[in-house]
């Protein structure tokens, strides 16, 4: 597949803790994103799950950041929120992500290197459920789909095209939800 858009490296992070529920949609958004599309070689998908320090090097390396979490805001459950550039320092002032603390972290690090991404924007959902279990809420996962096409259309914002696969593949934490979920049945 050729190489597109204005960014050489675009670094697309799924965070969250796929353990408590809803907290795990941006893992499981960035998954689902992998699991239907195919992007072009400067594009890495990545879970970066609830780590922190790990993130940087990958971080330091790309010039377009998007990252896909659950986030706290003030917004009724289930809201889809797009932070990007410059709103980004803004909404740091208050805590919006479980992770916010290691991500701002991260980008103040990068700020002091001079080594902040062109580009960095926040996809994000506000959580229904942060109960103790792999699965997301029903509600949560019925606006999967939504953040899933925010996702492309950011990166479409890129100038980076998503081509549909032939055959959609199910995720490790897609699949063991649905295990989880069996058993319960059972």
């Amino acid at each position: 597949m050729k190489t597109t858009g204005r960014f050489k490296n675009v670094l697309v992070i799924g965070m969250g803790n796929v353990l408590m529920q809803d907290e795990g949609i941006g893992v499981r958004a960035v998954e689902e994103l992998d699991g239907r599309y195919v992007f072009p070689p400067q594009v890495r998908l990545m879970d970066g799950g609830t780590t922190g320090i790990e993130l940087f090097e990958p971080m330091r390396t790309a010039d377009c950041l998007i990252v896909a979490d659950a986030v706290n805001f003030d917004r009724p459950p289930g809201t889809l929120i797009r932070i990007a550039d410059e709103e980004i320092n803004a909404f740091f002032q208050t805590k919006i992500s479980n992770h916010q603390l290691g991500l701002s972290d991260l980008l103040a690090l990068l700020v002091m290197r001079n080594e902040t991404p062109q580009h960095v924007a926040i996809i994000g959902m506000v959580p229904y459920g942060l109960e103790n279990r792999l699965g997301l809420s029903k509600p949560a996962a019925a606006g999967l789909d939504a953040m899933v096409d925010m996702l492309v259309k950011e990166l479409a914002l890129a100038g980076i095209s998503a081509t549909p696969r032939q055959e959609v593949r199910i995720g490790h934490w897609h699949h063991q939800a649905d295990l989880e979920e069996q058993a319960a049945c059972a």
